[in-house]
């Protein structure tokens, strides 16, 4: 999803598509939503709100197969390499920044829904959940994560707004027309070490991930996230203190 015109969304997936699928807090934050939707076994429609491409709805897909799916995101390269990775799955390219309505198959249509690590790109995520309103139906339940914590020159690259604390996150749901809404922090303390290594990388990270230019990353951007990724087995599910902000909330009266 956009913030401004200098977000070029479809660039970052062709540059970051592999470290993105990679990166062992992806991983995390799918366990965390996984655990959050409390899906089960009922007929349930699960929309993912800037899906990217698509990891998040493959990893339902394998685990829910009954489950029915859609995801909308900005970047048209985005959806392109989710509808390859997903095939059968509805993908929407779409500016939820930007007043519209959605096509009436869609209307009130999820059940269950995600927005991850989407509204720190936004000027207004306010407007974004609200606009995404139209797509839920009454008593959507819907999972938030954004980034907590100090942001890195990396995140800055990828056009990071803000990150937010577990009370700036709760108030923004609230205020966006969601009820029932909990806040908390997640991944404490693998992940906030995690965050430190890639804001003491600084602007070379940004390099290393790319592959010095290219689509492949580096060896020790690889070796990195492999280690990270059995630590992260090791990090608290919930804490006061964990980076990895998440949010959980149902639709409304006021949406």
């Amino acid at each position: 999803m956009p913030g401004s015109p200098v977000d070029d969304w479809d660039s970052h997936w062709d540059q970051y598509a592999e470290s993105a699928a990679s990166n062992p807090a992806q991983g995390l934050r799918r366990k965390t939503i996984r655990s959050m939707l409390s899906l089960g076994d009922r007929p349930a429609r699960v929309l993912d709100i800037g899906c990217g491409q698509g990891d998040l709805i493959a990893e339902l897909r394998a685990a829910y197969p009954a489950v029915e799916l859609c995801g909308i995101d900005y970047s048209n390269a985005g959806i392109q390499v989710a509808r390859r990775k997903v095939p059968g799955v509805t993908f929407v390219r779409l500016d939820l920044t930007e007043p519209g309505q959605p096509a009436p198959e869609l209307r009130h249509w999820a059940s269950h829904a995600v927005c991850s690590e989407v509204l720190e790109h936004v000027d207004d995520p306010r407007t974004l959940l609200q606009n995404a309103a139209a797509y839920l139906a009454p008593g959507c339940r819907l999972v938030v994560t954004v980034p907590g914590g100090p942001m890195s020159a990396f995140d800055h690259h990828i056009g990071h707004r803000t990150h937010f604390s577990v009370e700036g996150l709760q108030r923004l749901l609230t205020d966006s027309g969601f009820a029932g809404v909990r806040a908390f922090g997640a991944g404490f303390p693998f992940f906030n070490l995690y965050r430190l290594v890639v804001i003491q990388r600084g602007p070379k990270l940004v390099s290393e991930v790319a592959g010095a230019g290219t689509v492949q990353m580096s060896p020790l951007a690889r070796a990195t996230m492999k280690v990270f990724a059995g630590l992260f087995r090791l990090s608290l599910p919930t804490s006061r203190w964990g980076w990895q902000i998440v949010g959980v909330a149902t639709l409304g009266d006021r949406c």
